[in-house]
């Protein structure tokens, strides 16, 4: 789609309709998208905030007197400095502060010289040239034995098409079977679980045995980038091992013969790979990190995740950051950040992942008794 941009009267689009606002979002996204998380923001529960002039676009979610933006603005790579600003003092009339998640240092540059940055290493996010990929696979022993592994036992991948993605089933039902694995329930803003109600832009490859669903992969683009993110890669509980490096390695080829210059799997929370330091931060802030790092590992696999993207050997590892105006970052954002995530307070949602693992374990203990 060549973006056809259909509004230029910025006041009228902070009250047009809902459809209209995705409409414009998807329009911007598609000519302008660069950053990993640029699609993402056509997720469910991002709202949009339009510039004055109605070249730009900025996903984001309101959490107190915090709005927490989904990645960086999505405007023409010569108007980013200025959109930026833009949104900022958007915010600030709204009384409220502007925070960007998930952006690299080439926003962080963008900021005007002199100002005080806050800003946090969330981790990092691994980057292949799909074009490179069979020579990856043709020196990696291990990541070949796993995908033969699959295709011996009858896996077999293909891509399908929008209509067929969207209204599937056993697609639904495959994404519901993986939820119910997962330690936390359902998190949000950027790692929206429903994408398959939006996939009119997206690559959808799906790993099957003779008919049945055993998995999927969700690949959203970033055209301004020739480039794609792999927002998800689900895995039936019945599927067997070397199916998601199946999907992997399907989809590079696909994404590759489109064109594809960059792929990446997307962010790896408290990830050291890119060899970055933290920058400075307040003493509870760093205990917080501390103590997220030390057990959060309880309910999601930081280090588990890590080592799953490694075995991919990426080109590179590029850091990602949350960044506002100020000096530091402060326990209120971070408190923003995991409620967006959550959707809901974070006492709650960590009640809730607690009864759930508890759910967990009983059920584990009533299979292993009979």
């Amino acid at each position: 789609m060549d973006a056809a941009l259909p509004y230029s009267d910025a006041g009228n689009l902070q009250r047009a309709q809902p459809h209209a606002r995705h409409d414009l979002a998807r329009a911007l996204v598609l000519r302008y998208g660069w950053n990993a998380m640029s699609y993402q923001i056509l997720n469910p529960g991002l709202d949009y905030w339009f510039s004055a002039d109605g070249d730009a676009v900025v996903g984001y979610v309101q959490v107190g007197r915090y709005w927490l933006a989904a990645g960086a603005p999505i405007a023409p790579p010569e108007r980013i400095a200025a959109v930026l600003g833009e949104f900022t003092a958007a915010a600030a009339q709204a009384r409220c502060r502007a925070c960007y998640f998930g952006v690299q240092q080439r926003l962080i540059d963008l900021f005007p010289r002199g100002r005080p940055i806050a800003k946090l290493l969330l981790g990092a996010q691994p980057v292949w040239n799909p074009q490179r990929w069979p020579a990856i696979i043709a020196r990696k022993s291990s990541l070949r034995a796993q995908l033969a592994r699959a295709q011996n036992r009858g896996v077999a991948v293909s891509r399908w098409g929008v209509d067929r993605a969207r209204c599937s089933p056993a697609l639904h039902s495959c994404l519901r079977a993986w939820l119910a694995t997962r330690g936390m329930p359902p998190m949000h803003f950027v790692v929206e679980p429903d994408t398959l109600g939006n996939v009119e832009d997206r690559r959808v490859f799906v790993a099957e045995r003779e008919g049945a669903v055993l998995g999927f992969l969700v690949a959203s683009p970033m055209r301004l980038r020739q480039g794609w993110l792999i927002e998800q890669n689900i895995r039936a509980p019945s599927a067997p091992n070397g199916t998601t490096e199946l999907l992997v390695d399907h989809a590079m080829r696909a994404l590759a013969a489109e064109g594809a210059s960059y792929v990446t799997l997307g962010l790896s929370p408290l990830s050291r790979a890119a060899a970055i330091r933290q920058p400075p931060q307040l003493p509870l802030v760093r205990l917080a990190l501390a103590w997220a790092r030390a057990h959060g590992q309880r309910f999601f696999n930081f280090e588990g995740l890590d080592s799953y993207k490694r075995k991919f050997q990426p080109d590179a590892w590029e850091p990602l950051y949350m960044v506002a105006d100020g000096r530091f970052v402060s326990l209120g954002m971070l408190y923003a950040i995991a409620e967006a995530f959550s959707g809901e307070p974070p006492a709650w949602f960590i009640g809730r992942t607690l009864l759930r693992a508890i759910q967990q374990e009983l059920a584990w203990v009533q299979g292993w008794l009979g």
